[in-house]
């Protein structure tokens, strides 16, 4: 019996190192975002597929043929969600069936402040974030890095984050006194812009420019739930999220251009798992986030999957919206 005991005793105490080690190397590695991200959230990792791989979603699966659909906005109406805010869901239709449906919100800028705001533990998920801040609206930012810190430039309640030294072709999301706009970068310094900023964010790709074009330059094959901040010709702000992974950014791009949207210009915010919007209103709810992804290896197709649980991931930067 105390042999036995001893036994046990040993397992528990090499358990406890070896938890305690595994916790030590994320932490090394990747801080509180890494340790978070792999031992609450269960991490990631990819697997090669093929297009007709039955682990993707049907769209997917039409999204990689040699020639893919053409999608095509299906009929939707807007509804009020409170005074300056409305809501819709359209259905993305292509070779005769909906293969997407964006999630929508279309803001008046009078009626609503917007913050870009961070926490890079990555431990306050869309939820989180919902109950924390609020806020009428959430939706997941621009990129960060393993740390969850950013990537590229934005500014948080006048303080200025990111990199010192980056360079930028696409866009910048700012918010200050005068309006709230998405500034197209391929002819303007991205700094005096942020300095003059409350809030601000670059990103990429410019999905659409002013002048009706798209700045994208990536794999067709990379398919994704999407975000993105948009302004329409009538100067309101739409904040879009796709449900399922039927588009690359050059098709939701083109799609963009030819919706019934309106956009002047719409700028991508980070994709995949990321992909969330939450709404709380006294007239309407919602709480989605995306769950595909796929990328490229050489020639391979890589899906990104779990390597346990289905717990919504930390978002380290967000939009958040407000009334006034």
């Amino acid at each position: 019996m105390r042999s036995q005991k001893r036994l046990f005793g040993g397992l528990v105490v090499l358990a406890t190192l070896g938890a305690a080690l595994v916790f030590v190397e994320l932490y090394a590695y990747a801080g509180l975002y890494g340790v978070n991200a792999v031992l609450k959230r269960g991490g990631t990792h990819f697997v090669t597929v093929t297009p007709d791989d039955a682990r993707i979603g049907e769209s997917m699966r039409l999204a990689l043929l040699p020639e893919p659909p053409v999608p095509t906005a299906g009929v939707f109406e807007w509804g009020a969600a409170q005074p300056g805010m409305e809501t819709g869901e359209m259905p993305i239709v292509a070779a005769g069936q909906e293969v997407d449906r964006i999630l929508l919100a279309r803001i008046e800028p009078g009626r609503f402040r917007f913050e870009v705001l961070t926490h890079p533990a990555g431990n306050r998920d869309l939820d989180d974030w919902m109950r924390i801040t609020g806020a009428s609206l959430i939706v997941n930012g621009s990129y960060f890095d393993r740390y969850g810190l950013p990537t590229t430039p934005l500014k948080s309640k006048g303080t200025a984050m990111g990199p010192v030294v980056y360079q930028a072709s696409h866009g910048i999301f700012t918010v200050n006194k005068e309006m709230v706009s998405i500034i197209d970068l391929a002819a303007q310094d991205w700094k005096p812009l942020l300095n003059a900023a409350e809030h601000a964010m670059v990103s990429y790709p410019l999905l659409l420019s002013e002048d009706g074009t798209t700045r994208v330059k990536s794999d067709r094959r990379w398919l994704a739930a999407r975000s993105f901040v948009a302004v329409d010709r009538d100067g309101r702000i739409i904040i879009g999220t796709s449900k399922d992974a039927f588009f690359s950014l050059e098709r939701l791009g083109h799609f963009l251009r030819t919706s019934p949207l309106n956009l002047k210009t719409a700028l991508n915010l980070d994709g995949g798992p990321l992909a969330c919007q939450g709404i709380n209103t006294s007239g309407y709810t919602r709480s989605f986030c995306g769950d595909w992804e796929t990328q490229t290896n050489g020639n391979n197709i890589i899906l990104l999957q779990r390597v346990f649980g289905q717990r919504r991931w930390g978002l380290p930067i967000v939009l958040a919206v407000f009334p006034k």
